[in-house]
């Protein structure tokens, strides 16, 4: 059976940049395209040329692509020709092999926003069209608030369409822009638009998340018929975001009827290589990855309760919908005071400790494991942790290096402009062999800014590891939270980092004290000695 082409439009470097707080540079939009291209979606869409100098220099410098490279701009405005219109130039000027043209399906949108009649817009759509396809460019058309408009004027919503398509677009797409249409009437709607004579092999599909049915509105149209969908990674977008391509794509590929069904641009291999995108992107923003997100997310993947363990250990398919590996994600087997042996030997095996089941160091892990708990800790969110007090109990903890002391210090003062400024300092003295060695960092930044204590700590206890330093050298902290527990004046304060290599590999540490940083610094050591045991194994002689 032959299956169907399906095209993926991808709209990160635009709609992702209009998401609150996000604001790529030129630099990063490159590297973003180079990391779709070699997904393999068909249209990266670049942005909007004119509207802002970032993407005007993008589309300047931008390296060859595969996908075909999409330039976005809106049609022409009325009481101007296609031909003196400067938006429309800037967009042509931006030398794209395909060019997306928004305009309005909804009347309301015309006579309101743009002031306009709506047969002025019919033709001003037709007309921007033209001149794209005259000037050799294959032109997409966004028909905004396409639902909308189809629900207020059936006739009319499929007027604007058949004005773009008879131009010459080779797409019309059809926009849930306001993101509040669901899958049924989505459904019902791109079946009503293909009996009407739009064909579907011309048809895409736009869907904005403010209901949670972007993926779902996006599936729905692709069920009745359209054959583009248009999206962005990690869902990025206004408001709440567009629909996650870093969701659809797996979908596509491993569900039926989607997989059996349509080919799509994405194979197998560059899948694997789905949560190193979506974590790149995510490490582009400085934002902390969403751990439940579907497919790519940290905790996609991970069975608490000893129950669905113990069924994971007998067949992985009891628990999870796909493997794990196939999108370049694993397995986790938490440990918590709710867990029971067949969590234990599952995440043990993880780790590559094999330990026999009859072993009774396992239920003195299981004990350690509940009363540190008790204590403040939470190894649920912490696996690199459990695995070091695993390994202690089953004295296959290596001692890489000792400290011996650390001291932090903050200062408050007034700098050189007269301003108030805090600044910390931190000295930590290790031995290693019969060697100490002391390092000392401070908080500042390279732009001058304090970072503060615990800061000044990791730069201090990662600067100087004598043998293991360039182990360590690729190591970066990417996430940092901090917990107050219990309450009053027992209160204590648990710390977790995440913790991030050059390999992509991240883990997880926790430490627990009535002081913050000494709960950070703990959760440091448990950092770096996880990442000493998976990259070194077992400590080097080191001679006074």
């Amino acid at each position: 059976m032959t299956r169907e082409r399906l095209y993926l439009f991808d709209t990160t470097l635009r709609d992702g940049q209009q998401t609150q707080g996000v604001q790529f540079s030129t630099a990063e939009k490159r590297v973003i395209a180079a990391a779709l291209d070699a997904l393999g979606v068909d249209y990266i869409e670049g942005g909007w040329p004119g509207a802002n100098p970032t993407d005007s220099e993008f589309f300047a410098g931008r390296a060859p692509t595969r996908a075909a490279m999409t330039a976005f701009g809106m049609t022409k405005r009325v009481g101007r020709s296609a031909e003196n219109d400067d938006v429309l130039a800037a967009v042509l000027d931006a030398g794209t092999e395909a060019v997306c043209l928004v305009g309005k399906t909804h009347g309301f949108h015309v006579t309101t926003a743009l002031g306009c009649t709506l047969e002025e817009n019919v033709e001003a759509i037709r007309v921007s069209v033209a001149h794209c396809v005259a000037r050799g460019r294959e032109a997409l058309f966004d028909a905004e608030h396409f639902f909308d408009g189809y629900r207020a004027d059936p006739a009319y919503a499929l007027d604007c369409l058949r004005a773009a398509l008879g131009a010459g677009a080779r797409w019309v797409v059809l926009c849930d822009t306001n993101g509040g249409t669901l899958p049924a009437e989505v459904g019902r709607v791109v079946g009503e638009v293909i009996a009407a004579g739009v064909p579907g092999d011309r048809l895409g599909i736009h869907c904005h998340d403010d209901t949670g049915n972007a993926v779902a509105n996006s599936l729905a149209a692709v069920d009745a018929g359209c054959r583009q969908i248009q999206g962005t990674l990690n869902g990025l977008g206004e408001r709440c975001g567009n629909a996650n391509l870093t969701t659809i794509i797996p979908t596509l590929l491993l569900k039926e009827p989607y997989a059996g069904r349509f080919e799509v641009g994405v194979n197998r291999e560059a899948l694997a290589g789905l949560v190193r995108v979506s974590r790149q992107l995510d490490d582009i923003l400085n934002r902390v990855p969403l751990r439940s997100a579907p497919y790519v997310g940290a905790s996609a993947f991970a069975h608490k309760a000893g129950l669905h363990a113990s069924a994971i250990l007998k067949d992985p398919s009891t628990y999870e919908h796909v493997d794990p590996a196939v999108v370049g994600n694993e397995r986790v087997i938490p440990m918590s005071n709710q867990a029971g042996q067949s969590n234990l030997r599952a995440r043990l095996a993880a780790a590559g400790i094999e330990v026999d089941p009859k072993d009774a160091r396992l239920g003195r892990i299981l004990e350690v494991v509940k009363a540190r708990e008790d204590q403040g800790y939470a190894y649920d969110g912490a696996q690199a942790s459990f695995e070091l007090v695993a390994r202690a109990e089953l004295g296959l903890l290596p001692e890489f290096f000792e400290v011996k002391r650390y001291r932090v210090t903050v200062e408050r003062r007034k700098n050189k402009y007269n301003d108030m400024v805090s600044l910390s300092e931190a000295v930590v003295v290790v031995k290693i062999g019969e060697r100490k060695m002391l390092s000392v960092s401070e908080s500042m930044d390279e732009t001058g800014t304090d970072r503060g204590p615990v800061n000044a700590l990791a730069k201090a206890l990662g600067k100087d590891l004598g043998p293991y330093q360039a182990v360590i050298d690729d190591m970066k902290l990417v996430d940092f939270k901090v917990r107050i527990t219990q309450g009053g004046t027992e209160a204590v304060t648990r710390v977790i980092i995440d913790s991030e290599d050059a390999r992509g590999r991240r883990w997880s540490t926790v430490g627990v004290s009535a002081n913050i940083v000494d709960a950070s610094f703990e959760a440091l050591l448990d950092a770096i000695n996880w990442k000493l045991i998976r990259d070194v194994g077992q400590p080097v002689g080191l001679g006074a």
